[in-house]
């Protein structure tokens, strides 16, 4: 049996030489190539056509649940697996919508990232135990039973336009108005996003609304 073939994707030097490192070390895995942003990583996974791409979510370019979404596309046989700093079910949920495999959070053990990268190669769905308990295991789905939905499919129509104005910094009444919604409604889909997401301040509906792809670079709603 050939090794596995793996695709880094991360846009921290430092950090994809260490898992090279840690990844040829193994006899069963190689490293076939890195990338530095989304837009990279994609390209290099439709060229390499790895098994398994190793991906972070933050990333300069395209985002990175949205370079997943394009991954999957470019490359349908390459299982994504998600190493992040981010231990947030939003997130979590939002890279399995996208059609990711797998999702481990950066602190994990060096033993716990070879292990799911071996288990996301045979077809398993790998779930950081940290957020095991946050998570319903309902949301994991199996790889290829239906095509990847989009990270908005988590959120409505209406409560994607809250976030993606409170991103812009709207305050409540801003948003009542811009909306035609009374202010007390507002507070609710406000509620239902915290709930939903698991975030709770301003800058942390930012970065995920960028992450995710929901807001544009600019700070416009992407297109």
């Amino acid at each position: 049996m050939g090794r596995i073939r793996i695709l880094i994707a991360d846009d921290h030097a430092v950090l994809r030489t260490g898992l090279r490192m840690l990844i040829s070390s193994q006899r069963d895995l190689e490293v076939v190539g890195e990338a530095s942003d989304g837009d990279e990583a994609v390209r290099k996974a439709a060229t390499l056509r790895p098994d398994v791409a190793l991906v972070d979510i933050t990333m300069p370019g395209a985002s990175g649940i949205k370079a997943i979404e394009r991954i999957r596309q470019a490359a349908p046989a390459t299982r994504v697996l998600v190493l992040t700093m981010h231990d947030v079910p939003a997130y979590l949920r939002a890279s399995l919508a996208a059609g990711a495999s797998g999702y481990v959070v950066k602190r994990s053990a060096d033993s716990d990232l070879l292990a799911a990268i071996r288990d996301v190669h045979r077809g398993r769905a790998v779930l950081d135990p940290s957020l095991a308990a946050r998570v319903a295991h309902g949301t994991l789905r199996r790889r290829g039973a239906v095509g990847p939905a989009t990270p908005t499919a988590l959120l409505s129509q209406r409560e994607r336009e809250v976030l993606e104005l409170v991103a812009q910094g709207f305050t409540n009444q801003q948003i009542a108005d811009h909306l035609g919604l009374s202010v007390k409604t507002v507070e609710t889909y406000r509620a239902r996003l915290v709930e939903k997401l698991g975030l709770q301040s301003r800058a942390e509906l930012v970065r995920y609304a960028l992450d995710s792809g929901l807001f544009g670079p600019e700070g416009g709603p992407a297109s």
